[in-house]
């Protein structure tokens, strides 16, 4: 047995993973999730906005575009989300953005590559990038949740990296309990494109954590169609 193979079977027997969602034991190929919980992730596979892929109840026999996408088109391309932001997910991502439990990004980018190849096929990117944190932010923080996924990404899409292409220059409030218009007033200007040379003529795959309104990824976009991208496309784990 190769030693790449032993080392993670004497890592489980030291200290053995336990499921994020329930607490019990968690399958290797699993990772930190128990098949039961990973089962009851709410995957996002029909019945959606075929431009921001916000999901829909009910049934909903041919393609639309929700009302918000109708009334206001947004500025990417297409975005798509793996999972509702439900459950036990919503309480992984909790403790992947706020709780420095960064050892969940294994468990994320494979839901993140899924979607992807389920969407679109990797020739149709050129670079993946992701969603800046504000300095202080990121300093308080120590990381950058995005950045870590979409590194995961870009490796298991084998397609580059382009890192700090966009970069954010104003503090924002927090969106949680914001409209979708304030949301839109909130984030306005807070991010401008850097390396331009780079970004111009390319099709851009942006990645984050959870989209809800989309405000935020809408106006990165927008910086980046500014800045030359000739598309942009949006995927993130998790869609509120």
């Amino acid at each position: 047995m190769e030693l790449a193979a032993v080392i993670p079977t004497v890592l489980d027997l030291v200290f053995p993973r336990e499921c994020v969602g329930c607490g019990a034991p968690a399958g290797r190929d699993a990772r930190h999730f128990c098949w039961n919980c990973l089962a009851q992730l709410e995957f996002i596979t029909d019945r959606f906005c075929s431009l921001c892929g916000d999901p829909v109840d009910g049934m909903v026999e041919n393609v639309f575009t929700c009302a918000a996408c109708h009334d206001r088109k947004p500025h990417f391309d297409m975005a798509r989300s793996a999972a509702r932001y439900r459950g036990h997910l919503r309480e992984a991502l909790h403790a992947f953005k706020y709780g420095h439990d960064t050892h969940l990004g294994v468990d994320f980018v494979p839901l993140l590559a899924g979607c992807v190849k389920a969407t679109w096929t990797e020739s149709v990117f050129d670079a993946v990038t992701y969603v800046p944190l504000y300095p202080r932010k990121e300093r308080e923080r120590t990381y950058n949740q995005a950045a870590l996924l979409a590194s995961g990404l870009a490796g298991a899409l084998d397609v580059p990296l382009l890192g700090d292409c966009l970069r954010r220059v104003r503090a924002t409030a927090t969106q949680t309990n914001l409209s979708a218009a304030q949301r839109r007033k909130n984030i306005h200007g807070a991010f401008v494109a850097e390396k331009e040379r780079w970004i111009e003529g390319r099709a851009l795959l942006l990645v984050d954590d959870v989209m809800t309104t989309g405000a935020t990824v809408d106006e990165c976009a927008k910086v980046l169609k500014k800045a030359g991208a000739s598309k942009v496309f949006v995927v993130t784990v998790a869609r509120g």
